[in-house]
């Protein structure tokens, strides 16, 4: 079974066991945070595994609407710590079934971040080529 406490995070707090990070403000309210952010909860479990667990199932549920569900508010609309701890218990319920999923999303975000990091560097390699032709220009122009 899988054993989590989620609280408010409070800025400048640090934390010993895993943990990770739960926005609770805005559209994106249920979207996991590597990172603390001002609006967001944090939620502590006893074992890397179990955070890595969750993690990966907060992101299953964000994508997934479930959290949308519980948004409360009219100009930021946001998420109750109870709402948020409910909907991931929920999806813990169907850990038979989840369990395969997780690893694929795990796999897909492995994948994102890879092309992300690709693209970047698509990014600065296409700035540098562009910076070289006007160099090779400018120094033809001056002499």
């Amino acid at each position: 079974m899988h054993f989590f406490e989620i609280k408010t995070h409070r800025v400048g707090m640090t934390y010993d066991q895993p943990h990770f990070f739960i926005l609770n403000k805005g559209l994106n309210s249920g979207k996991p945070l590597y990172n603390p952010c001002p609006n967001c909860f944090v939620v502590t479990t006893t074992t890397e595994e179990d955070k890595n667990t969750l993690f990966h199932l907060s992101i299953m549920l964000q994508i997934g609407g479930f959290f949308a569900y519980y948004l409360k508010g009219s100009v930021i609309p946001f998420i109750g710590i109870n709402d948020c701890s409910k909907t991931l218990k929920h999806g813990l319920s169907l850990s038979a079934e989840v369990v395969k999923h997780i690893q694929i999303i795990k796999t897909l975000n492995q994948e994102q971040i890879r092309l992300t990091q690709m693209l970047s560097k698509i990014d600065q390699l296409k700035q540098a080529y562009i910076q070289s032709c006007f160099s090779q220009k400018k120094n033809e122009i001056n002499t």
